[in-house]
């Protein structure tokens, strides 16, 4: 009987599949600013269907769990991040001009929000830093590859000798401390903060 029945038609499988990829990149785009909002707690499927005007029925079966929905949004802000922070930098060449290159363009990121309530990684890292699982895992991963980026550059620089002798991991940690707290300046109103960031940041990156 198996035999009789036609094979789908691939021109309605693909546009099926089309479709959805659509749905859920529309989604976890709005997922994100919620989550950059009130983070990833705030999301529900109810909420996002409401929302977005969608049945919830429709957004559990692109996500199936919350759990795939917020794995889903971080996956998507990466994404955003790279596209807006990281990427655009990799025209600068190696060492300290790529270096200010990832900080001018984090700091755009945070003082003209690419997400609505400012950085997505500063939101939601305190909420799961001490709650393991897959949430915390990739929240963790983007955060280190941030590090390992900002530490790579430096390396960068030292070995062409554009700065002084330094510690590149500890300057790295430096670096990003400084600029979570200027997303959180940023958010309460504070428009000299960016300023003050560069200032702060040129005293860790001594000249040779």
């Amino acid at each position: 009987m198996s035999d009789n029945v036609p094979p789908p038609d691939p021109a309605v499988t693909d546009g099926r599949l089309l479709r959805g990829a659509r749905s859920r990149r529309a989604i976890t785009r709005h997922a994100v600013d919620v989550a950059s909002l009130e983070g990833l707690n705030g999301l529900s499927l109810g909420r996002l269907a409401t929302d977005l005007g969608m049945s919830k029925s429709g957004i559990q079966t692109l996500f199936r769990t919350k759990e795939k929905l917020y794995l889903a949004t971080i996956a998507t802000a990466r994404e955003l991040f790279l596209d807006a922070v990281v990427r655009p930098a990799q025209a600068a060449p190696p060492g300290a001009a790529r270096l200010r290159a990832l900080i001018d363009h984090w700091i755009g990121y945070a003082e003209q929000p690419l997400f609505t309530g400012g950085c997505f990684w500063a939101a939601n890292l305190p909420d799961f830093d001490s709650r393991p699982g897959p949430i915390r895992d990739n929240l963790t991963r983007q955060h280190q590859d941030w590090l390992s980026l900002i530490a790579a550059e430096l390396r960068h620089a030292l070995d062409a000798g554009e700065i002084a002798a330094l510690d590149p991991d500890l300057v790295a940690f430096q670096t990003d401390a400084v600029l979570t707290a200027t997303n959180t300046a940023l958010r309460l109103g504070d428009r000299d903060a960016p300023g003050r960031a560069r200032r702060v940041i040129d005293g860790f990156l001594p000249r040779p």
